[in-house]
């Protein structure tokens, strides 16, 4: 085996285009220079499109987490109680920022491997009209599950007028997102995912209807301070020091999903995932999720007759491939595949013939070439949809 090789197919961080390393090799520019206005004056409204938002895009250095706390204490007024549907562990990281803010958090728990349900969240804001802001993943990376974000913003609007906030970094720019269509308040990304990018950026919008709030709001803040973002980067800068190699890497990006065409860019992710749990299914392998609440941009793989460890050890020692484990209590009883970014459907089919060969190992009674043979004709019907 070529032991400098290294292929992902995890959920982030993700495979890098050339092209776009190519740009993020650019010599450094000064932060405060035209050179650097220029560049987030192309990249300002390209990154509208991926949120579908005509509001600004505001771009943080730092992780996805970092935006996802800049939702918080934005949004969330000092008395102001909030709901947080947990589908899994990152949804159970925003209850855990509420609460390291010591504000008020009623927590809507889902079983893990299943979406939230927009008529039961309904429900229990008819007992709960105190509450002001609601935050939810929309693909829940832990589980591959992706929350019905358009629906439960129309359920919600029926007993509610609270903030929706969404978690997005796991699945925008790989699955349509429309915030200004559906209604969602605030929607979160980070840049190590769909976006083909290094960690080091996160992404966050604001409807004109949570702009009341954040600027009204007199929580304490100061980096993460949308206000500051905002005012910055309508003159096409930022409140502090960028990560300039990345946001060439981003502009990059952007012109890479806008020649392919994001609806071209979405079937490909649906069809990614189609052809992985078609494979799976045909080899007998139990999945996490159903195929309605399934993530475009990963798989959550339940094995019941063989070691979800032991299957990633041997995958990996055989054929450089890593796939991603579980987290808490799935931490060693699944695997999750990232089909996300820049990734093809000739990757996936690379990583479901090496998965066939070491179930083979494992002693697993498949028949070598079932799996495939499903992810193909998957690709074959699939392919023009």
């Amino acid at each position: 085996m070529l032991t400098d090789q290294q292929i992902l197919r995890i959920p982030g961080p993700t495979p890098i285009p050339p092209s776009v390393e190519r740009a993020m090799t650019q010599p450094m520019i000064g932060h405060r220079g035209e050179s650097t206005y220029s560049l987030i004056r192309d990249i300002r409204p390209k990154l509208k499109k991926v949120f579908g938002t005509k509001e600004e895009v505001m771009i943080i250095t730092g992780s996805g987490t970092s935006a996802l706390e800049s939702a918080v204490v934005n949004t969330v007024a000092p008395g102001d109680e909030v709901l947080v549907l947990v589908t899994g562990a990152f949804g159970e990281r925003f209850a855990k920022i509420c609460e390291a803010y010591n504000i008020t958090t009623h927590v809507f728990d889902v079983e893990w491997g299943q979406a939230v349900d927009p008529e039961a969240v309904k429900n229990f804001l008819h007992e709960h009209p105190e509450i002001r802001v609601i935050f939810s993943t929309f693909c829940e990376t832990s589980t591959g599950v992706l929350n019905p974000i358009k629906e439960l913003a129309e359920t919600v609007k029926q007993v509610s007028d609270a903030l929706i906030v969404v978690d997005g970094v796991s699945c925008v720019a790989g699955t349509e997102t429309e915030m200004d269509k559906w209604g969602v308040d605030v929607v979160v990304t980070g840049s190590q995912k769909a976006f083909m990018l290094p960690a080091g950026l996160a992404f966050i919008a604001a409807s004109k209807r949570a702009w009341k709030k954040i600027e009204a709001n007199p929580q304490p803040r100061f980096y993460l301070d949308l206000k500051k973002h905002r005012d910055n980067i309508e003159k096409d800068t930022t409140p502090f020091t960028p990560a300039i190699s990345i946001l060439y890497g981003l502009q990059q990006v952007l012109n890479l999903l806008e020649e392919e065409g994001l609806e071209q860019v979405y079937r490909r992710h649906r069809l990614m995932r189609d052809m992985t749990r078609a494979a799976f299914k045909a080899l007998n392998v139990r999945l996490l999720t159903s195929d309605e609440d399934a993530s475009p941009t990963v798989t959550a793989v339940y094995p019941e007759d063989f070691d979800a460890e032991q299957f990633r050890k041997v995958l990996k020692e055989e054929f450089a491939i890593e796939f991603a484990g579980g987290q808490q209590h799935l931490a060693k009883t699944i695997f999750r595949i990232g089909h996300m970014g820049y990734c093809s459907p000739a990757e996936v089919l690379q990583a479901l013939a090496a998965s066939e060969v070491v179930l083979k190992k494992l002693g697993q009674g498949i028949t070598l070439g079932a799996g495939i043979a499903a992810a193909q004709q998957v690709f074959l019907e699939g392919k023009d949809k």
